[in-house]
């Protein structure tokens, strides 16, 4: 039997089970709700909601801005009994990068990251291990700009966590790197994007190794431009230890349109746009060891919207590809071809439609002056409103379930209906209606993680909503839903 055999047996249902309002926005990590910028947790795992904790009210600059999970490793040694539970690793907009229990709240420890910037990102570099924090791009001032003197775009600082401890900050440089236009950090690789479409790729342990001014540690004496200070402690924080004087050794280079750019499969490809504003909509998809389009490498989604499909390398470690339209997902796997095995083909694993009408054309009927009736016939748009169209594609990885969010318009307002579907083969599992109402033109995540399902909707004028389901025993009567506002 199946995981989702299990998980999903007939005599169940989802339940909105709560549903609250908020005034800044919502953010959901693995059964915690947080609101009001992250000092407000409450556990999504209760059929109702279960205050976890509230940090003290701070003021404005205090407030945290990005925050990332960090998850205890199972087999780890580490240094204190509090570093075996979850911890929410958070940015302040002052610069500070506090570790906080994600339990109780209380502050496990925090770090000044410098004066210099105004960090404001955070990423994960390698998951649960690296973290990257990059700051908001120096504009600098008009003058400087004019003279042609603002070199230095971003910083991005890269910590191992936990214990915390600093690989170094390093600086992007136009003076180096020439008219670039944004960096980050992902699995080692230091992604170097410009305004013409072009981005190249550098190993930053390359970088670090070669130029880096000073190995910096946290919480020690440091001397540093004729100023005495701790590292990672108020005023001093964390000098930029990192500066790059050559260009670097290249990886990898390629152009596409808006910089879009994906690395994955077995063995690696790439996907990119053809660097033409013509081709927005066509991917290629090309093996990084020698730029080769793969066979039936050019994939063009056969439809007619005002929204752009998509596509991704599928999160499940399978090398398979996920090509999303309004109406269509199309799954895609990369095999060798016969007989020669230094290139790879793309074709179709399989494909889930959207359940709509098989026939684009309306016909409307109108009455000239006259009295003549006219009948004109046009064709309707692929996420036409009134057709159900696809919103939200993603992967649970516990069930190993395709989620889909499908929306039609039926009268005034959207309703919305989340899909599981095997991720082997496609075939749909579960439909769960969503009771609220959805509009097309607000912000929605969706989550799924074991018997919860949770819907974030961000309105006009920084109004926040959160829809709460649990997976109950269908008993076929029907419960009130508890509404609360946070």
């Amino acid at each position: 039997m199946r995981h989702w055999e299990l998980h999903f047996p007939e005599s169940t249902k989802f339940k909105n089970v709560w549903t609250t309002h908020s005034r800044s926005p919502i953010a959901y990590e693995r059964g915690r709700i947080y609101f009001d910028n992250y000092r407000r947790c409450v556990s999504s795992v209760a059929s109702e909601p279960r205050k976890l904790y509230e940090m003290p009210k701070c003021s404005k600059s205090e407030k945290i801005e990005d925050a990332l999970l960090w998850e205890c490793p199972v087999g780890d040694i580490l240094p204190n009994s509090s570093d075996y539970k979850s911890s929410l690793i958070a940015l302040t907009a002052h610069n500070w990068l506090l570790r906080v229990s994600a339990t109780t709240g209380k502050i496990l420890e925090k770090i000044y990251l410098a004066p210099y910037c105004k960090f404001r990102y955070l990423s994960w570099d390698t998951p649960q291990e690296v973290i990257a924090v990059k700051s908001a791009q120096n504009r600098g001032s008009a003058v400087a700009r004019q003279a042609g003197i603002q070199h230095v775009l971003l910083y991005l600082a890269v910590f191992r966590v936990l214990p915390f401890s600093l690989v170094g900050i390093l600086e992007i440089n136009k003076k180096i790197f020439g008219n670039v236009t944004d960096a980050t950090l992902s699995h080692g690789i230091l992604i170097v994007m410009y305004s013409s479409g072009l981005v190249r790729l550098y190993s930053f342990q390359t970088i670090a190794e070669q130029f880096m001014q000073q190995k910096l540690d946290l919480g020690c004496a440091c001397r540093w431009g004729g100023t005495t200070g701790t590292v990672g402690e108020a005023p001093f924080g964390i000098p930029c230890n990192i500066k790059i004087t050559d260009m670097p050794p290249l990886l990898f280079e390629v152009s596409s349109l808006e910089n879009a750019f994906q690395i994955g499969g077995h063995p690696w490809h790439y996907i990119i746009t053809p660097n033409k504003k013509k081709q927005k909509g066509v991917f290629h998809i090309c093996a990084l060891k020698n730029n080769s389009l793969a066979k039936n490498g050019i994939q063009e989604m056969d439809c007619c919207s005002l929204e752009s499909d998509w596509i991704y390398f599928h999160p499940d470690a399978s090398g398979r590809i996920i090509h999303v339209g309004p109406n269509q997902v199309k799954v895609l796997k990369l095999t060798e071809i016969e007989n020669n095995s230094s290139q790879h083909q793309i074709s179709e694993d399989f494909v889930i439609l959207a359940n709509r009408e098989n026939n684009k054309n309306e016909n409307v009927l109108t009455v000239t002056a006259s009295g003549r009736v006219v009948k004109k016939s046009f064709n309707l748009l692929d996420d036409d409103p009134e057709q159900e169209t696809f919103k939200i594609v993603d992967y649970e990885d516990e069930l190993d379930l395709l989620s889909v969010v499908a929306v039609t318009q039926i009268d005034a307002e959207g309703k919305a209906h989340l899909d599981f579907h095997c991720n082997e083969y496609g075939t749909l599992l579960k439909s769960i209606p969503l009771v609220e109402s959805w509009d097309v033109t607000y912000s929605h995540e969706v989550y799924f993680d074991r018997d919860l399902v949770l819907h974030i909707e961000q309105k006009p004028n920084r109004v926040f909503s959160c829809y709460v389901y649990q997976m109950v025993c269908d008993t076929g009567e029907e419960e009130e839903t508890i509404n609360r506002s946070c």
